[in-house]
């Protein structure tokens, strides 16, 4: 079995082992991943398939972004992120801008030493759980987004997706969820009626078929934060979101569930 982290800001998972290939997430500086079946890291110029230790999701990623790992850091990391809008370190002496939500997670005295590479961070941590899950703190992280642009696959400032966005938002309360909106779905106590709703509450909302495709944070009982064409705050009623701006129909709600 063998472990790497992320190196660069932000580093896609595609579906195949190809540039052009779907890009299904993406796994952020500092975080961990097992290489699937029992495979090595391969050189520069190809595609390595990992398994992100946060949430199990599976992906090929360029194997220049990573590097690998003793199993003996995996053991001993801790659950620091970045908690600015944009984080200054430096990596062998140059600057390097990480968004916020990166990883500390084997940072050690400041520093994280690897072969031939060498990251300083001498700025804020923060501790996911360190703040209560309140209306207030739920309203201040998941705003933290706001105008963030939608990308299909996205998991941070420079782009995420509706599922990725619940995701991060939650990282912040040391409450990990799968990544796909139909897999956060099965989590969680179902609650009947908007009018019962809290904030934090999530809301899932299906296609034509029946498919869970879309979440957000319920703000309260008619209002929504979710990544639609950008991370956005909309109506919602027990029909589904009405967009704001617009006032027309753009996701039937299927079910909220709450986790908290």
């Amino acid at each position: 079995m063998a472990f790497v982290v992320a190196i660069v800001a932000v580093a896609p998972l595609r579906a195949d082992a190809a540039h052009q290939s779907e890009m299904v997430s993406q796994i952020l500086f500092g975080e961990t991943a097992e290489i699937v079946d029992g495979g090595q890291l391969l050189q520069t110029g190809t595609f390595t398939k990992i398994k992100c230790l946060n949430d199990g999701y599976e992906g090929w990623c360029q194997s220049a972004q990573l590097t690998l790992i003793s199993d003996e850091m995996v053991m001993r990391r801790s659950s620091a992120i970045m908690p600015a809008y944009s984080n200054l370190m430096l990596l062998n002496g140059t600057e390097m801008k990480l968004p916020f939500g990166a990883s500390l997670e084997l940072f050690q005295e400041q520093q994280l030493c690897l072969p031939n590479l060498v990251f300083k961070y001498e700025g804020e941590t923060f501790k996911p759980g360190k703040i209560s899950f309140s209306p207030e703190s739920v309203k201040h992280i998941s705003q933290l987004f706001m105008n963030t642009p939608y990308l299909w696959g996205g998991r941070s400032i420079f782009g995420i997706d509706c599922s990725g966005f619940v995701q991060q938002v939650y990282k912040y309360f040391n409450i990990q969820l799968p990544r796909d909106a139909y897999q956060q779905a099965e989590l969680g106590t179902d609650i009947g009626f908007l009018a019962e709703t809290q904030c934090g509450d999530l809301a899932y909302f299906d296609n034509k078929e029946g498919k869970i495709t879309h979440v957000g944070i319920l703000l309260d009982t008619h209002t929504i934060i979710h990544a639609s064409g950008r991370v956005r705050i909309d109506h919602i009623d027990q029909a589904g979101i009405l967009n704001r701006e617009t006032g027309e129909r753009t996701h039937q709600l299927r079910i909220v569930k709450r986790l908290v």
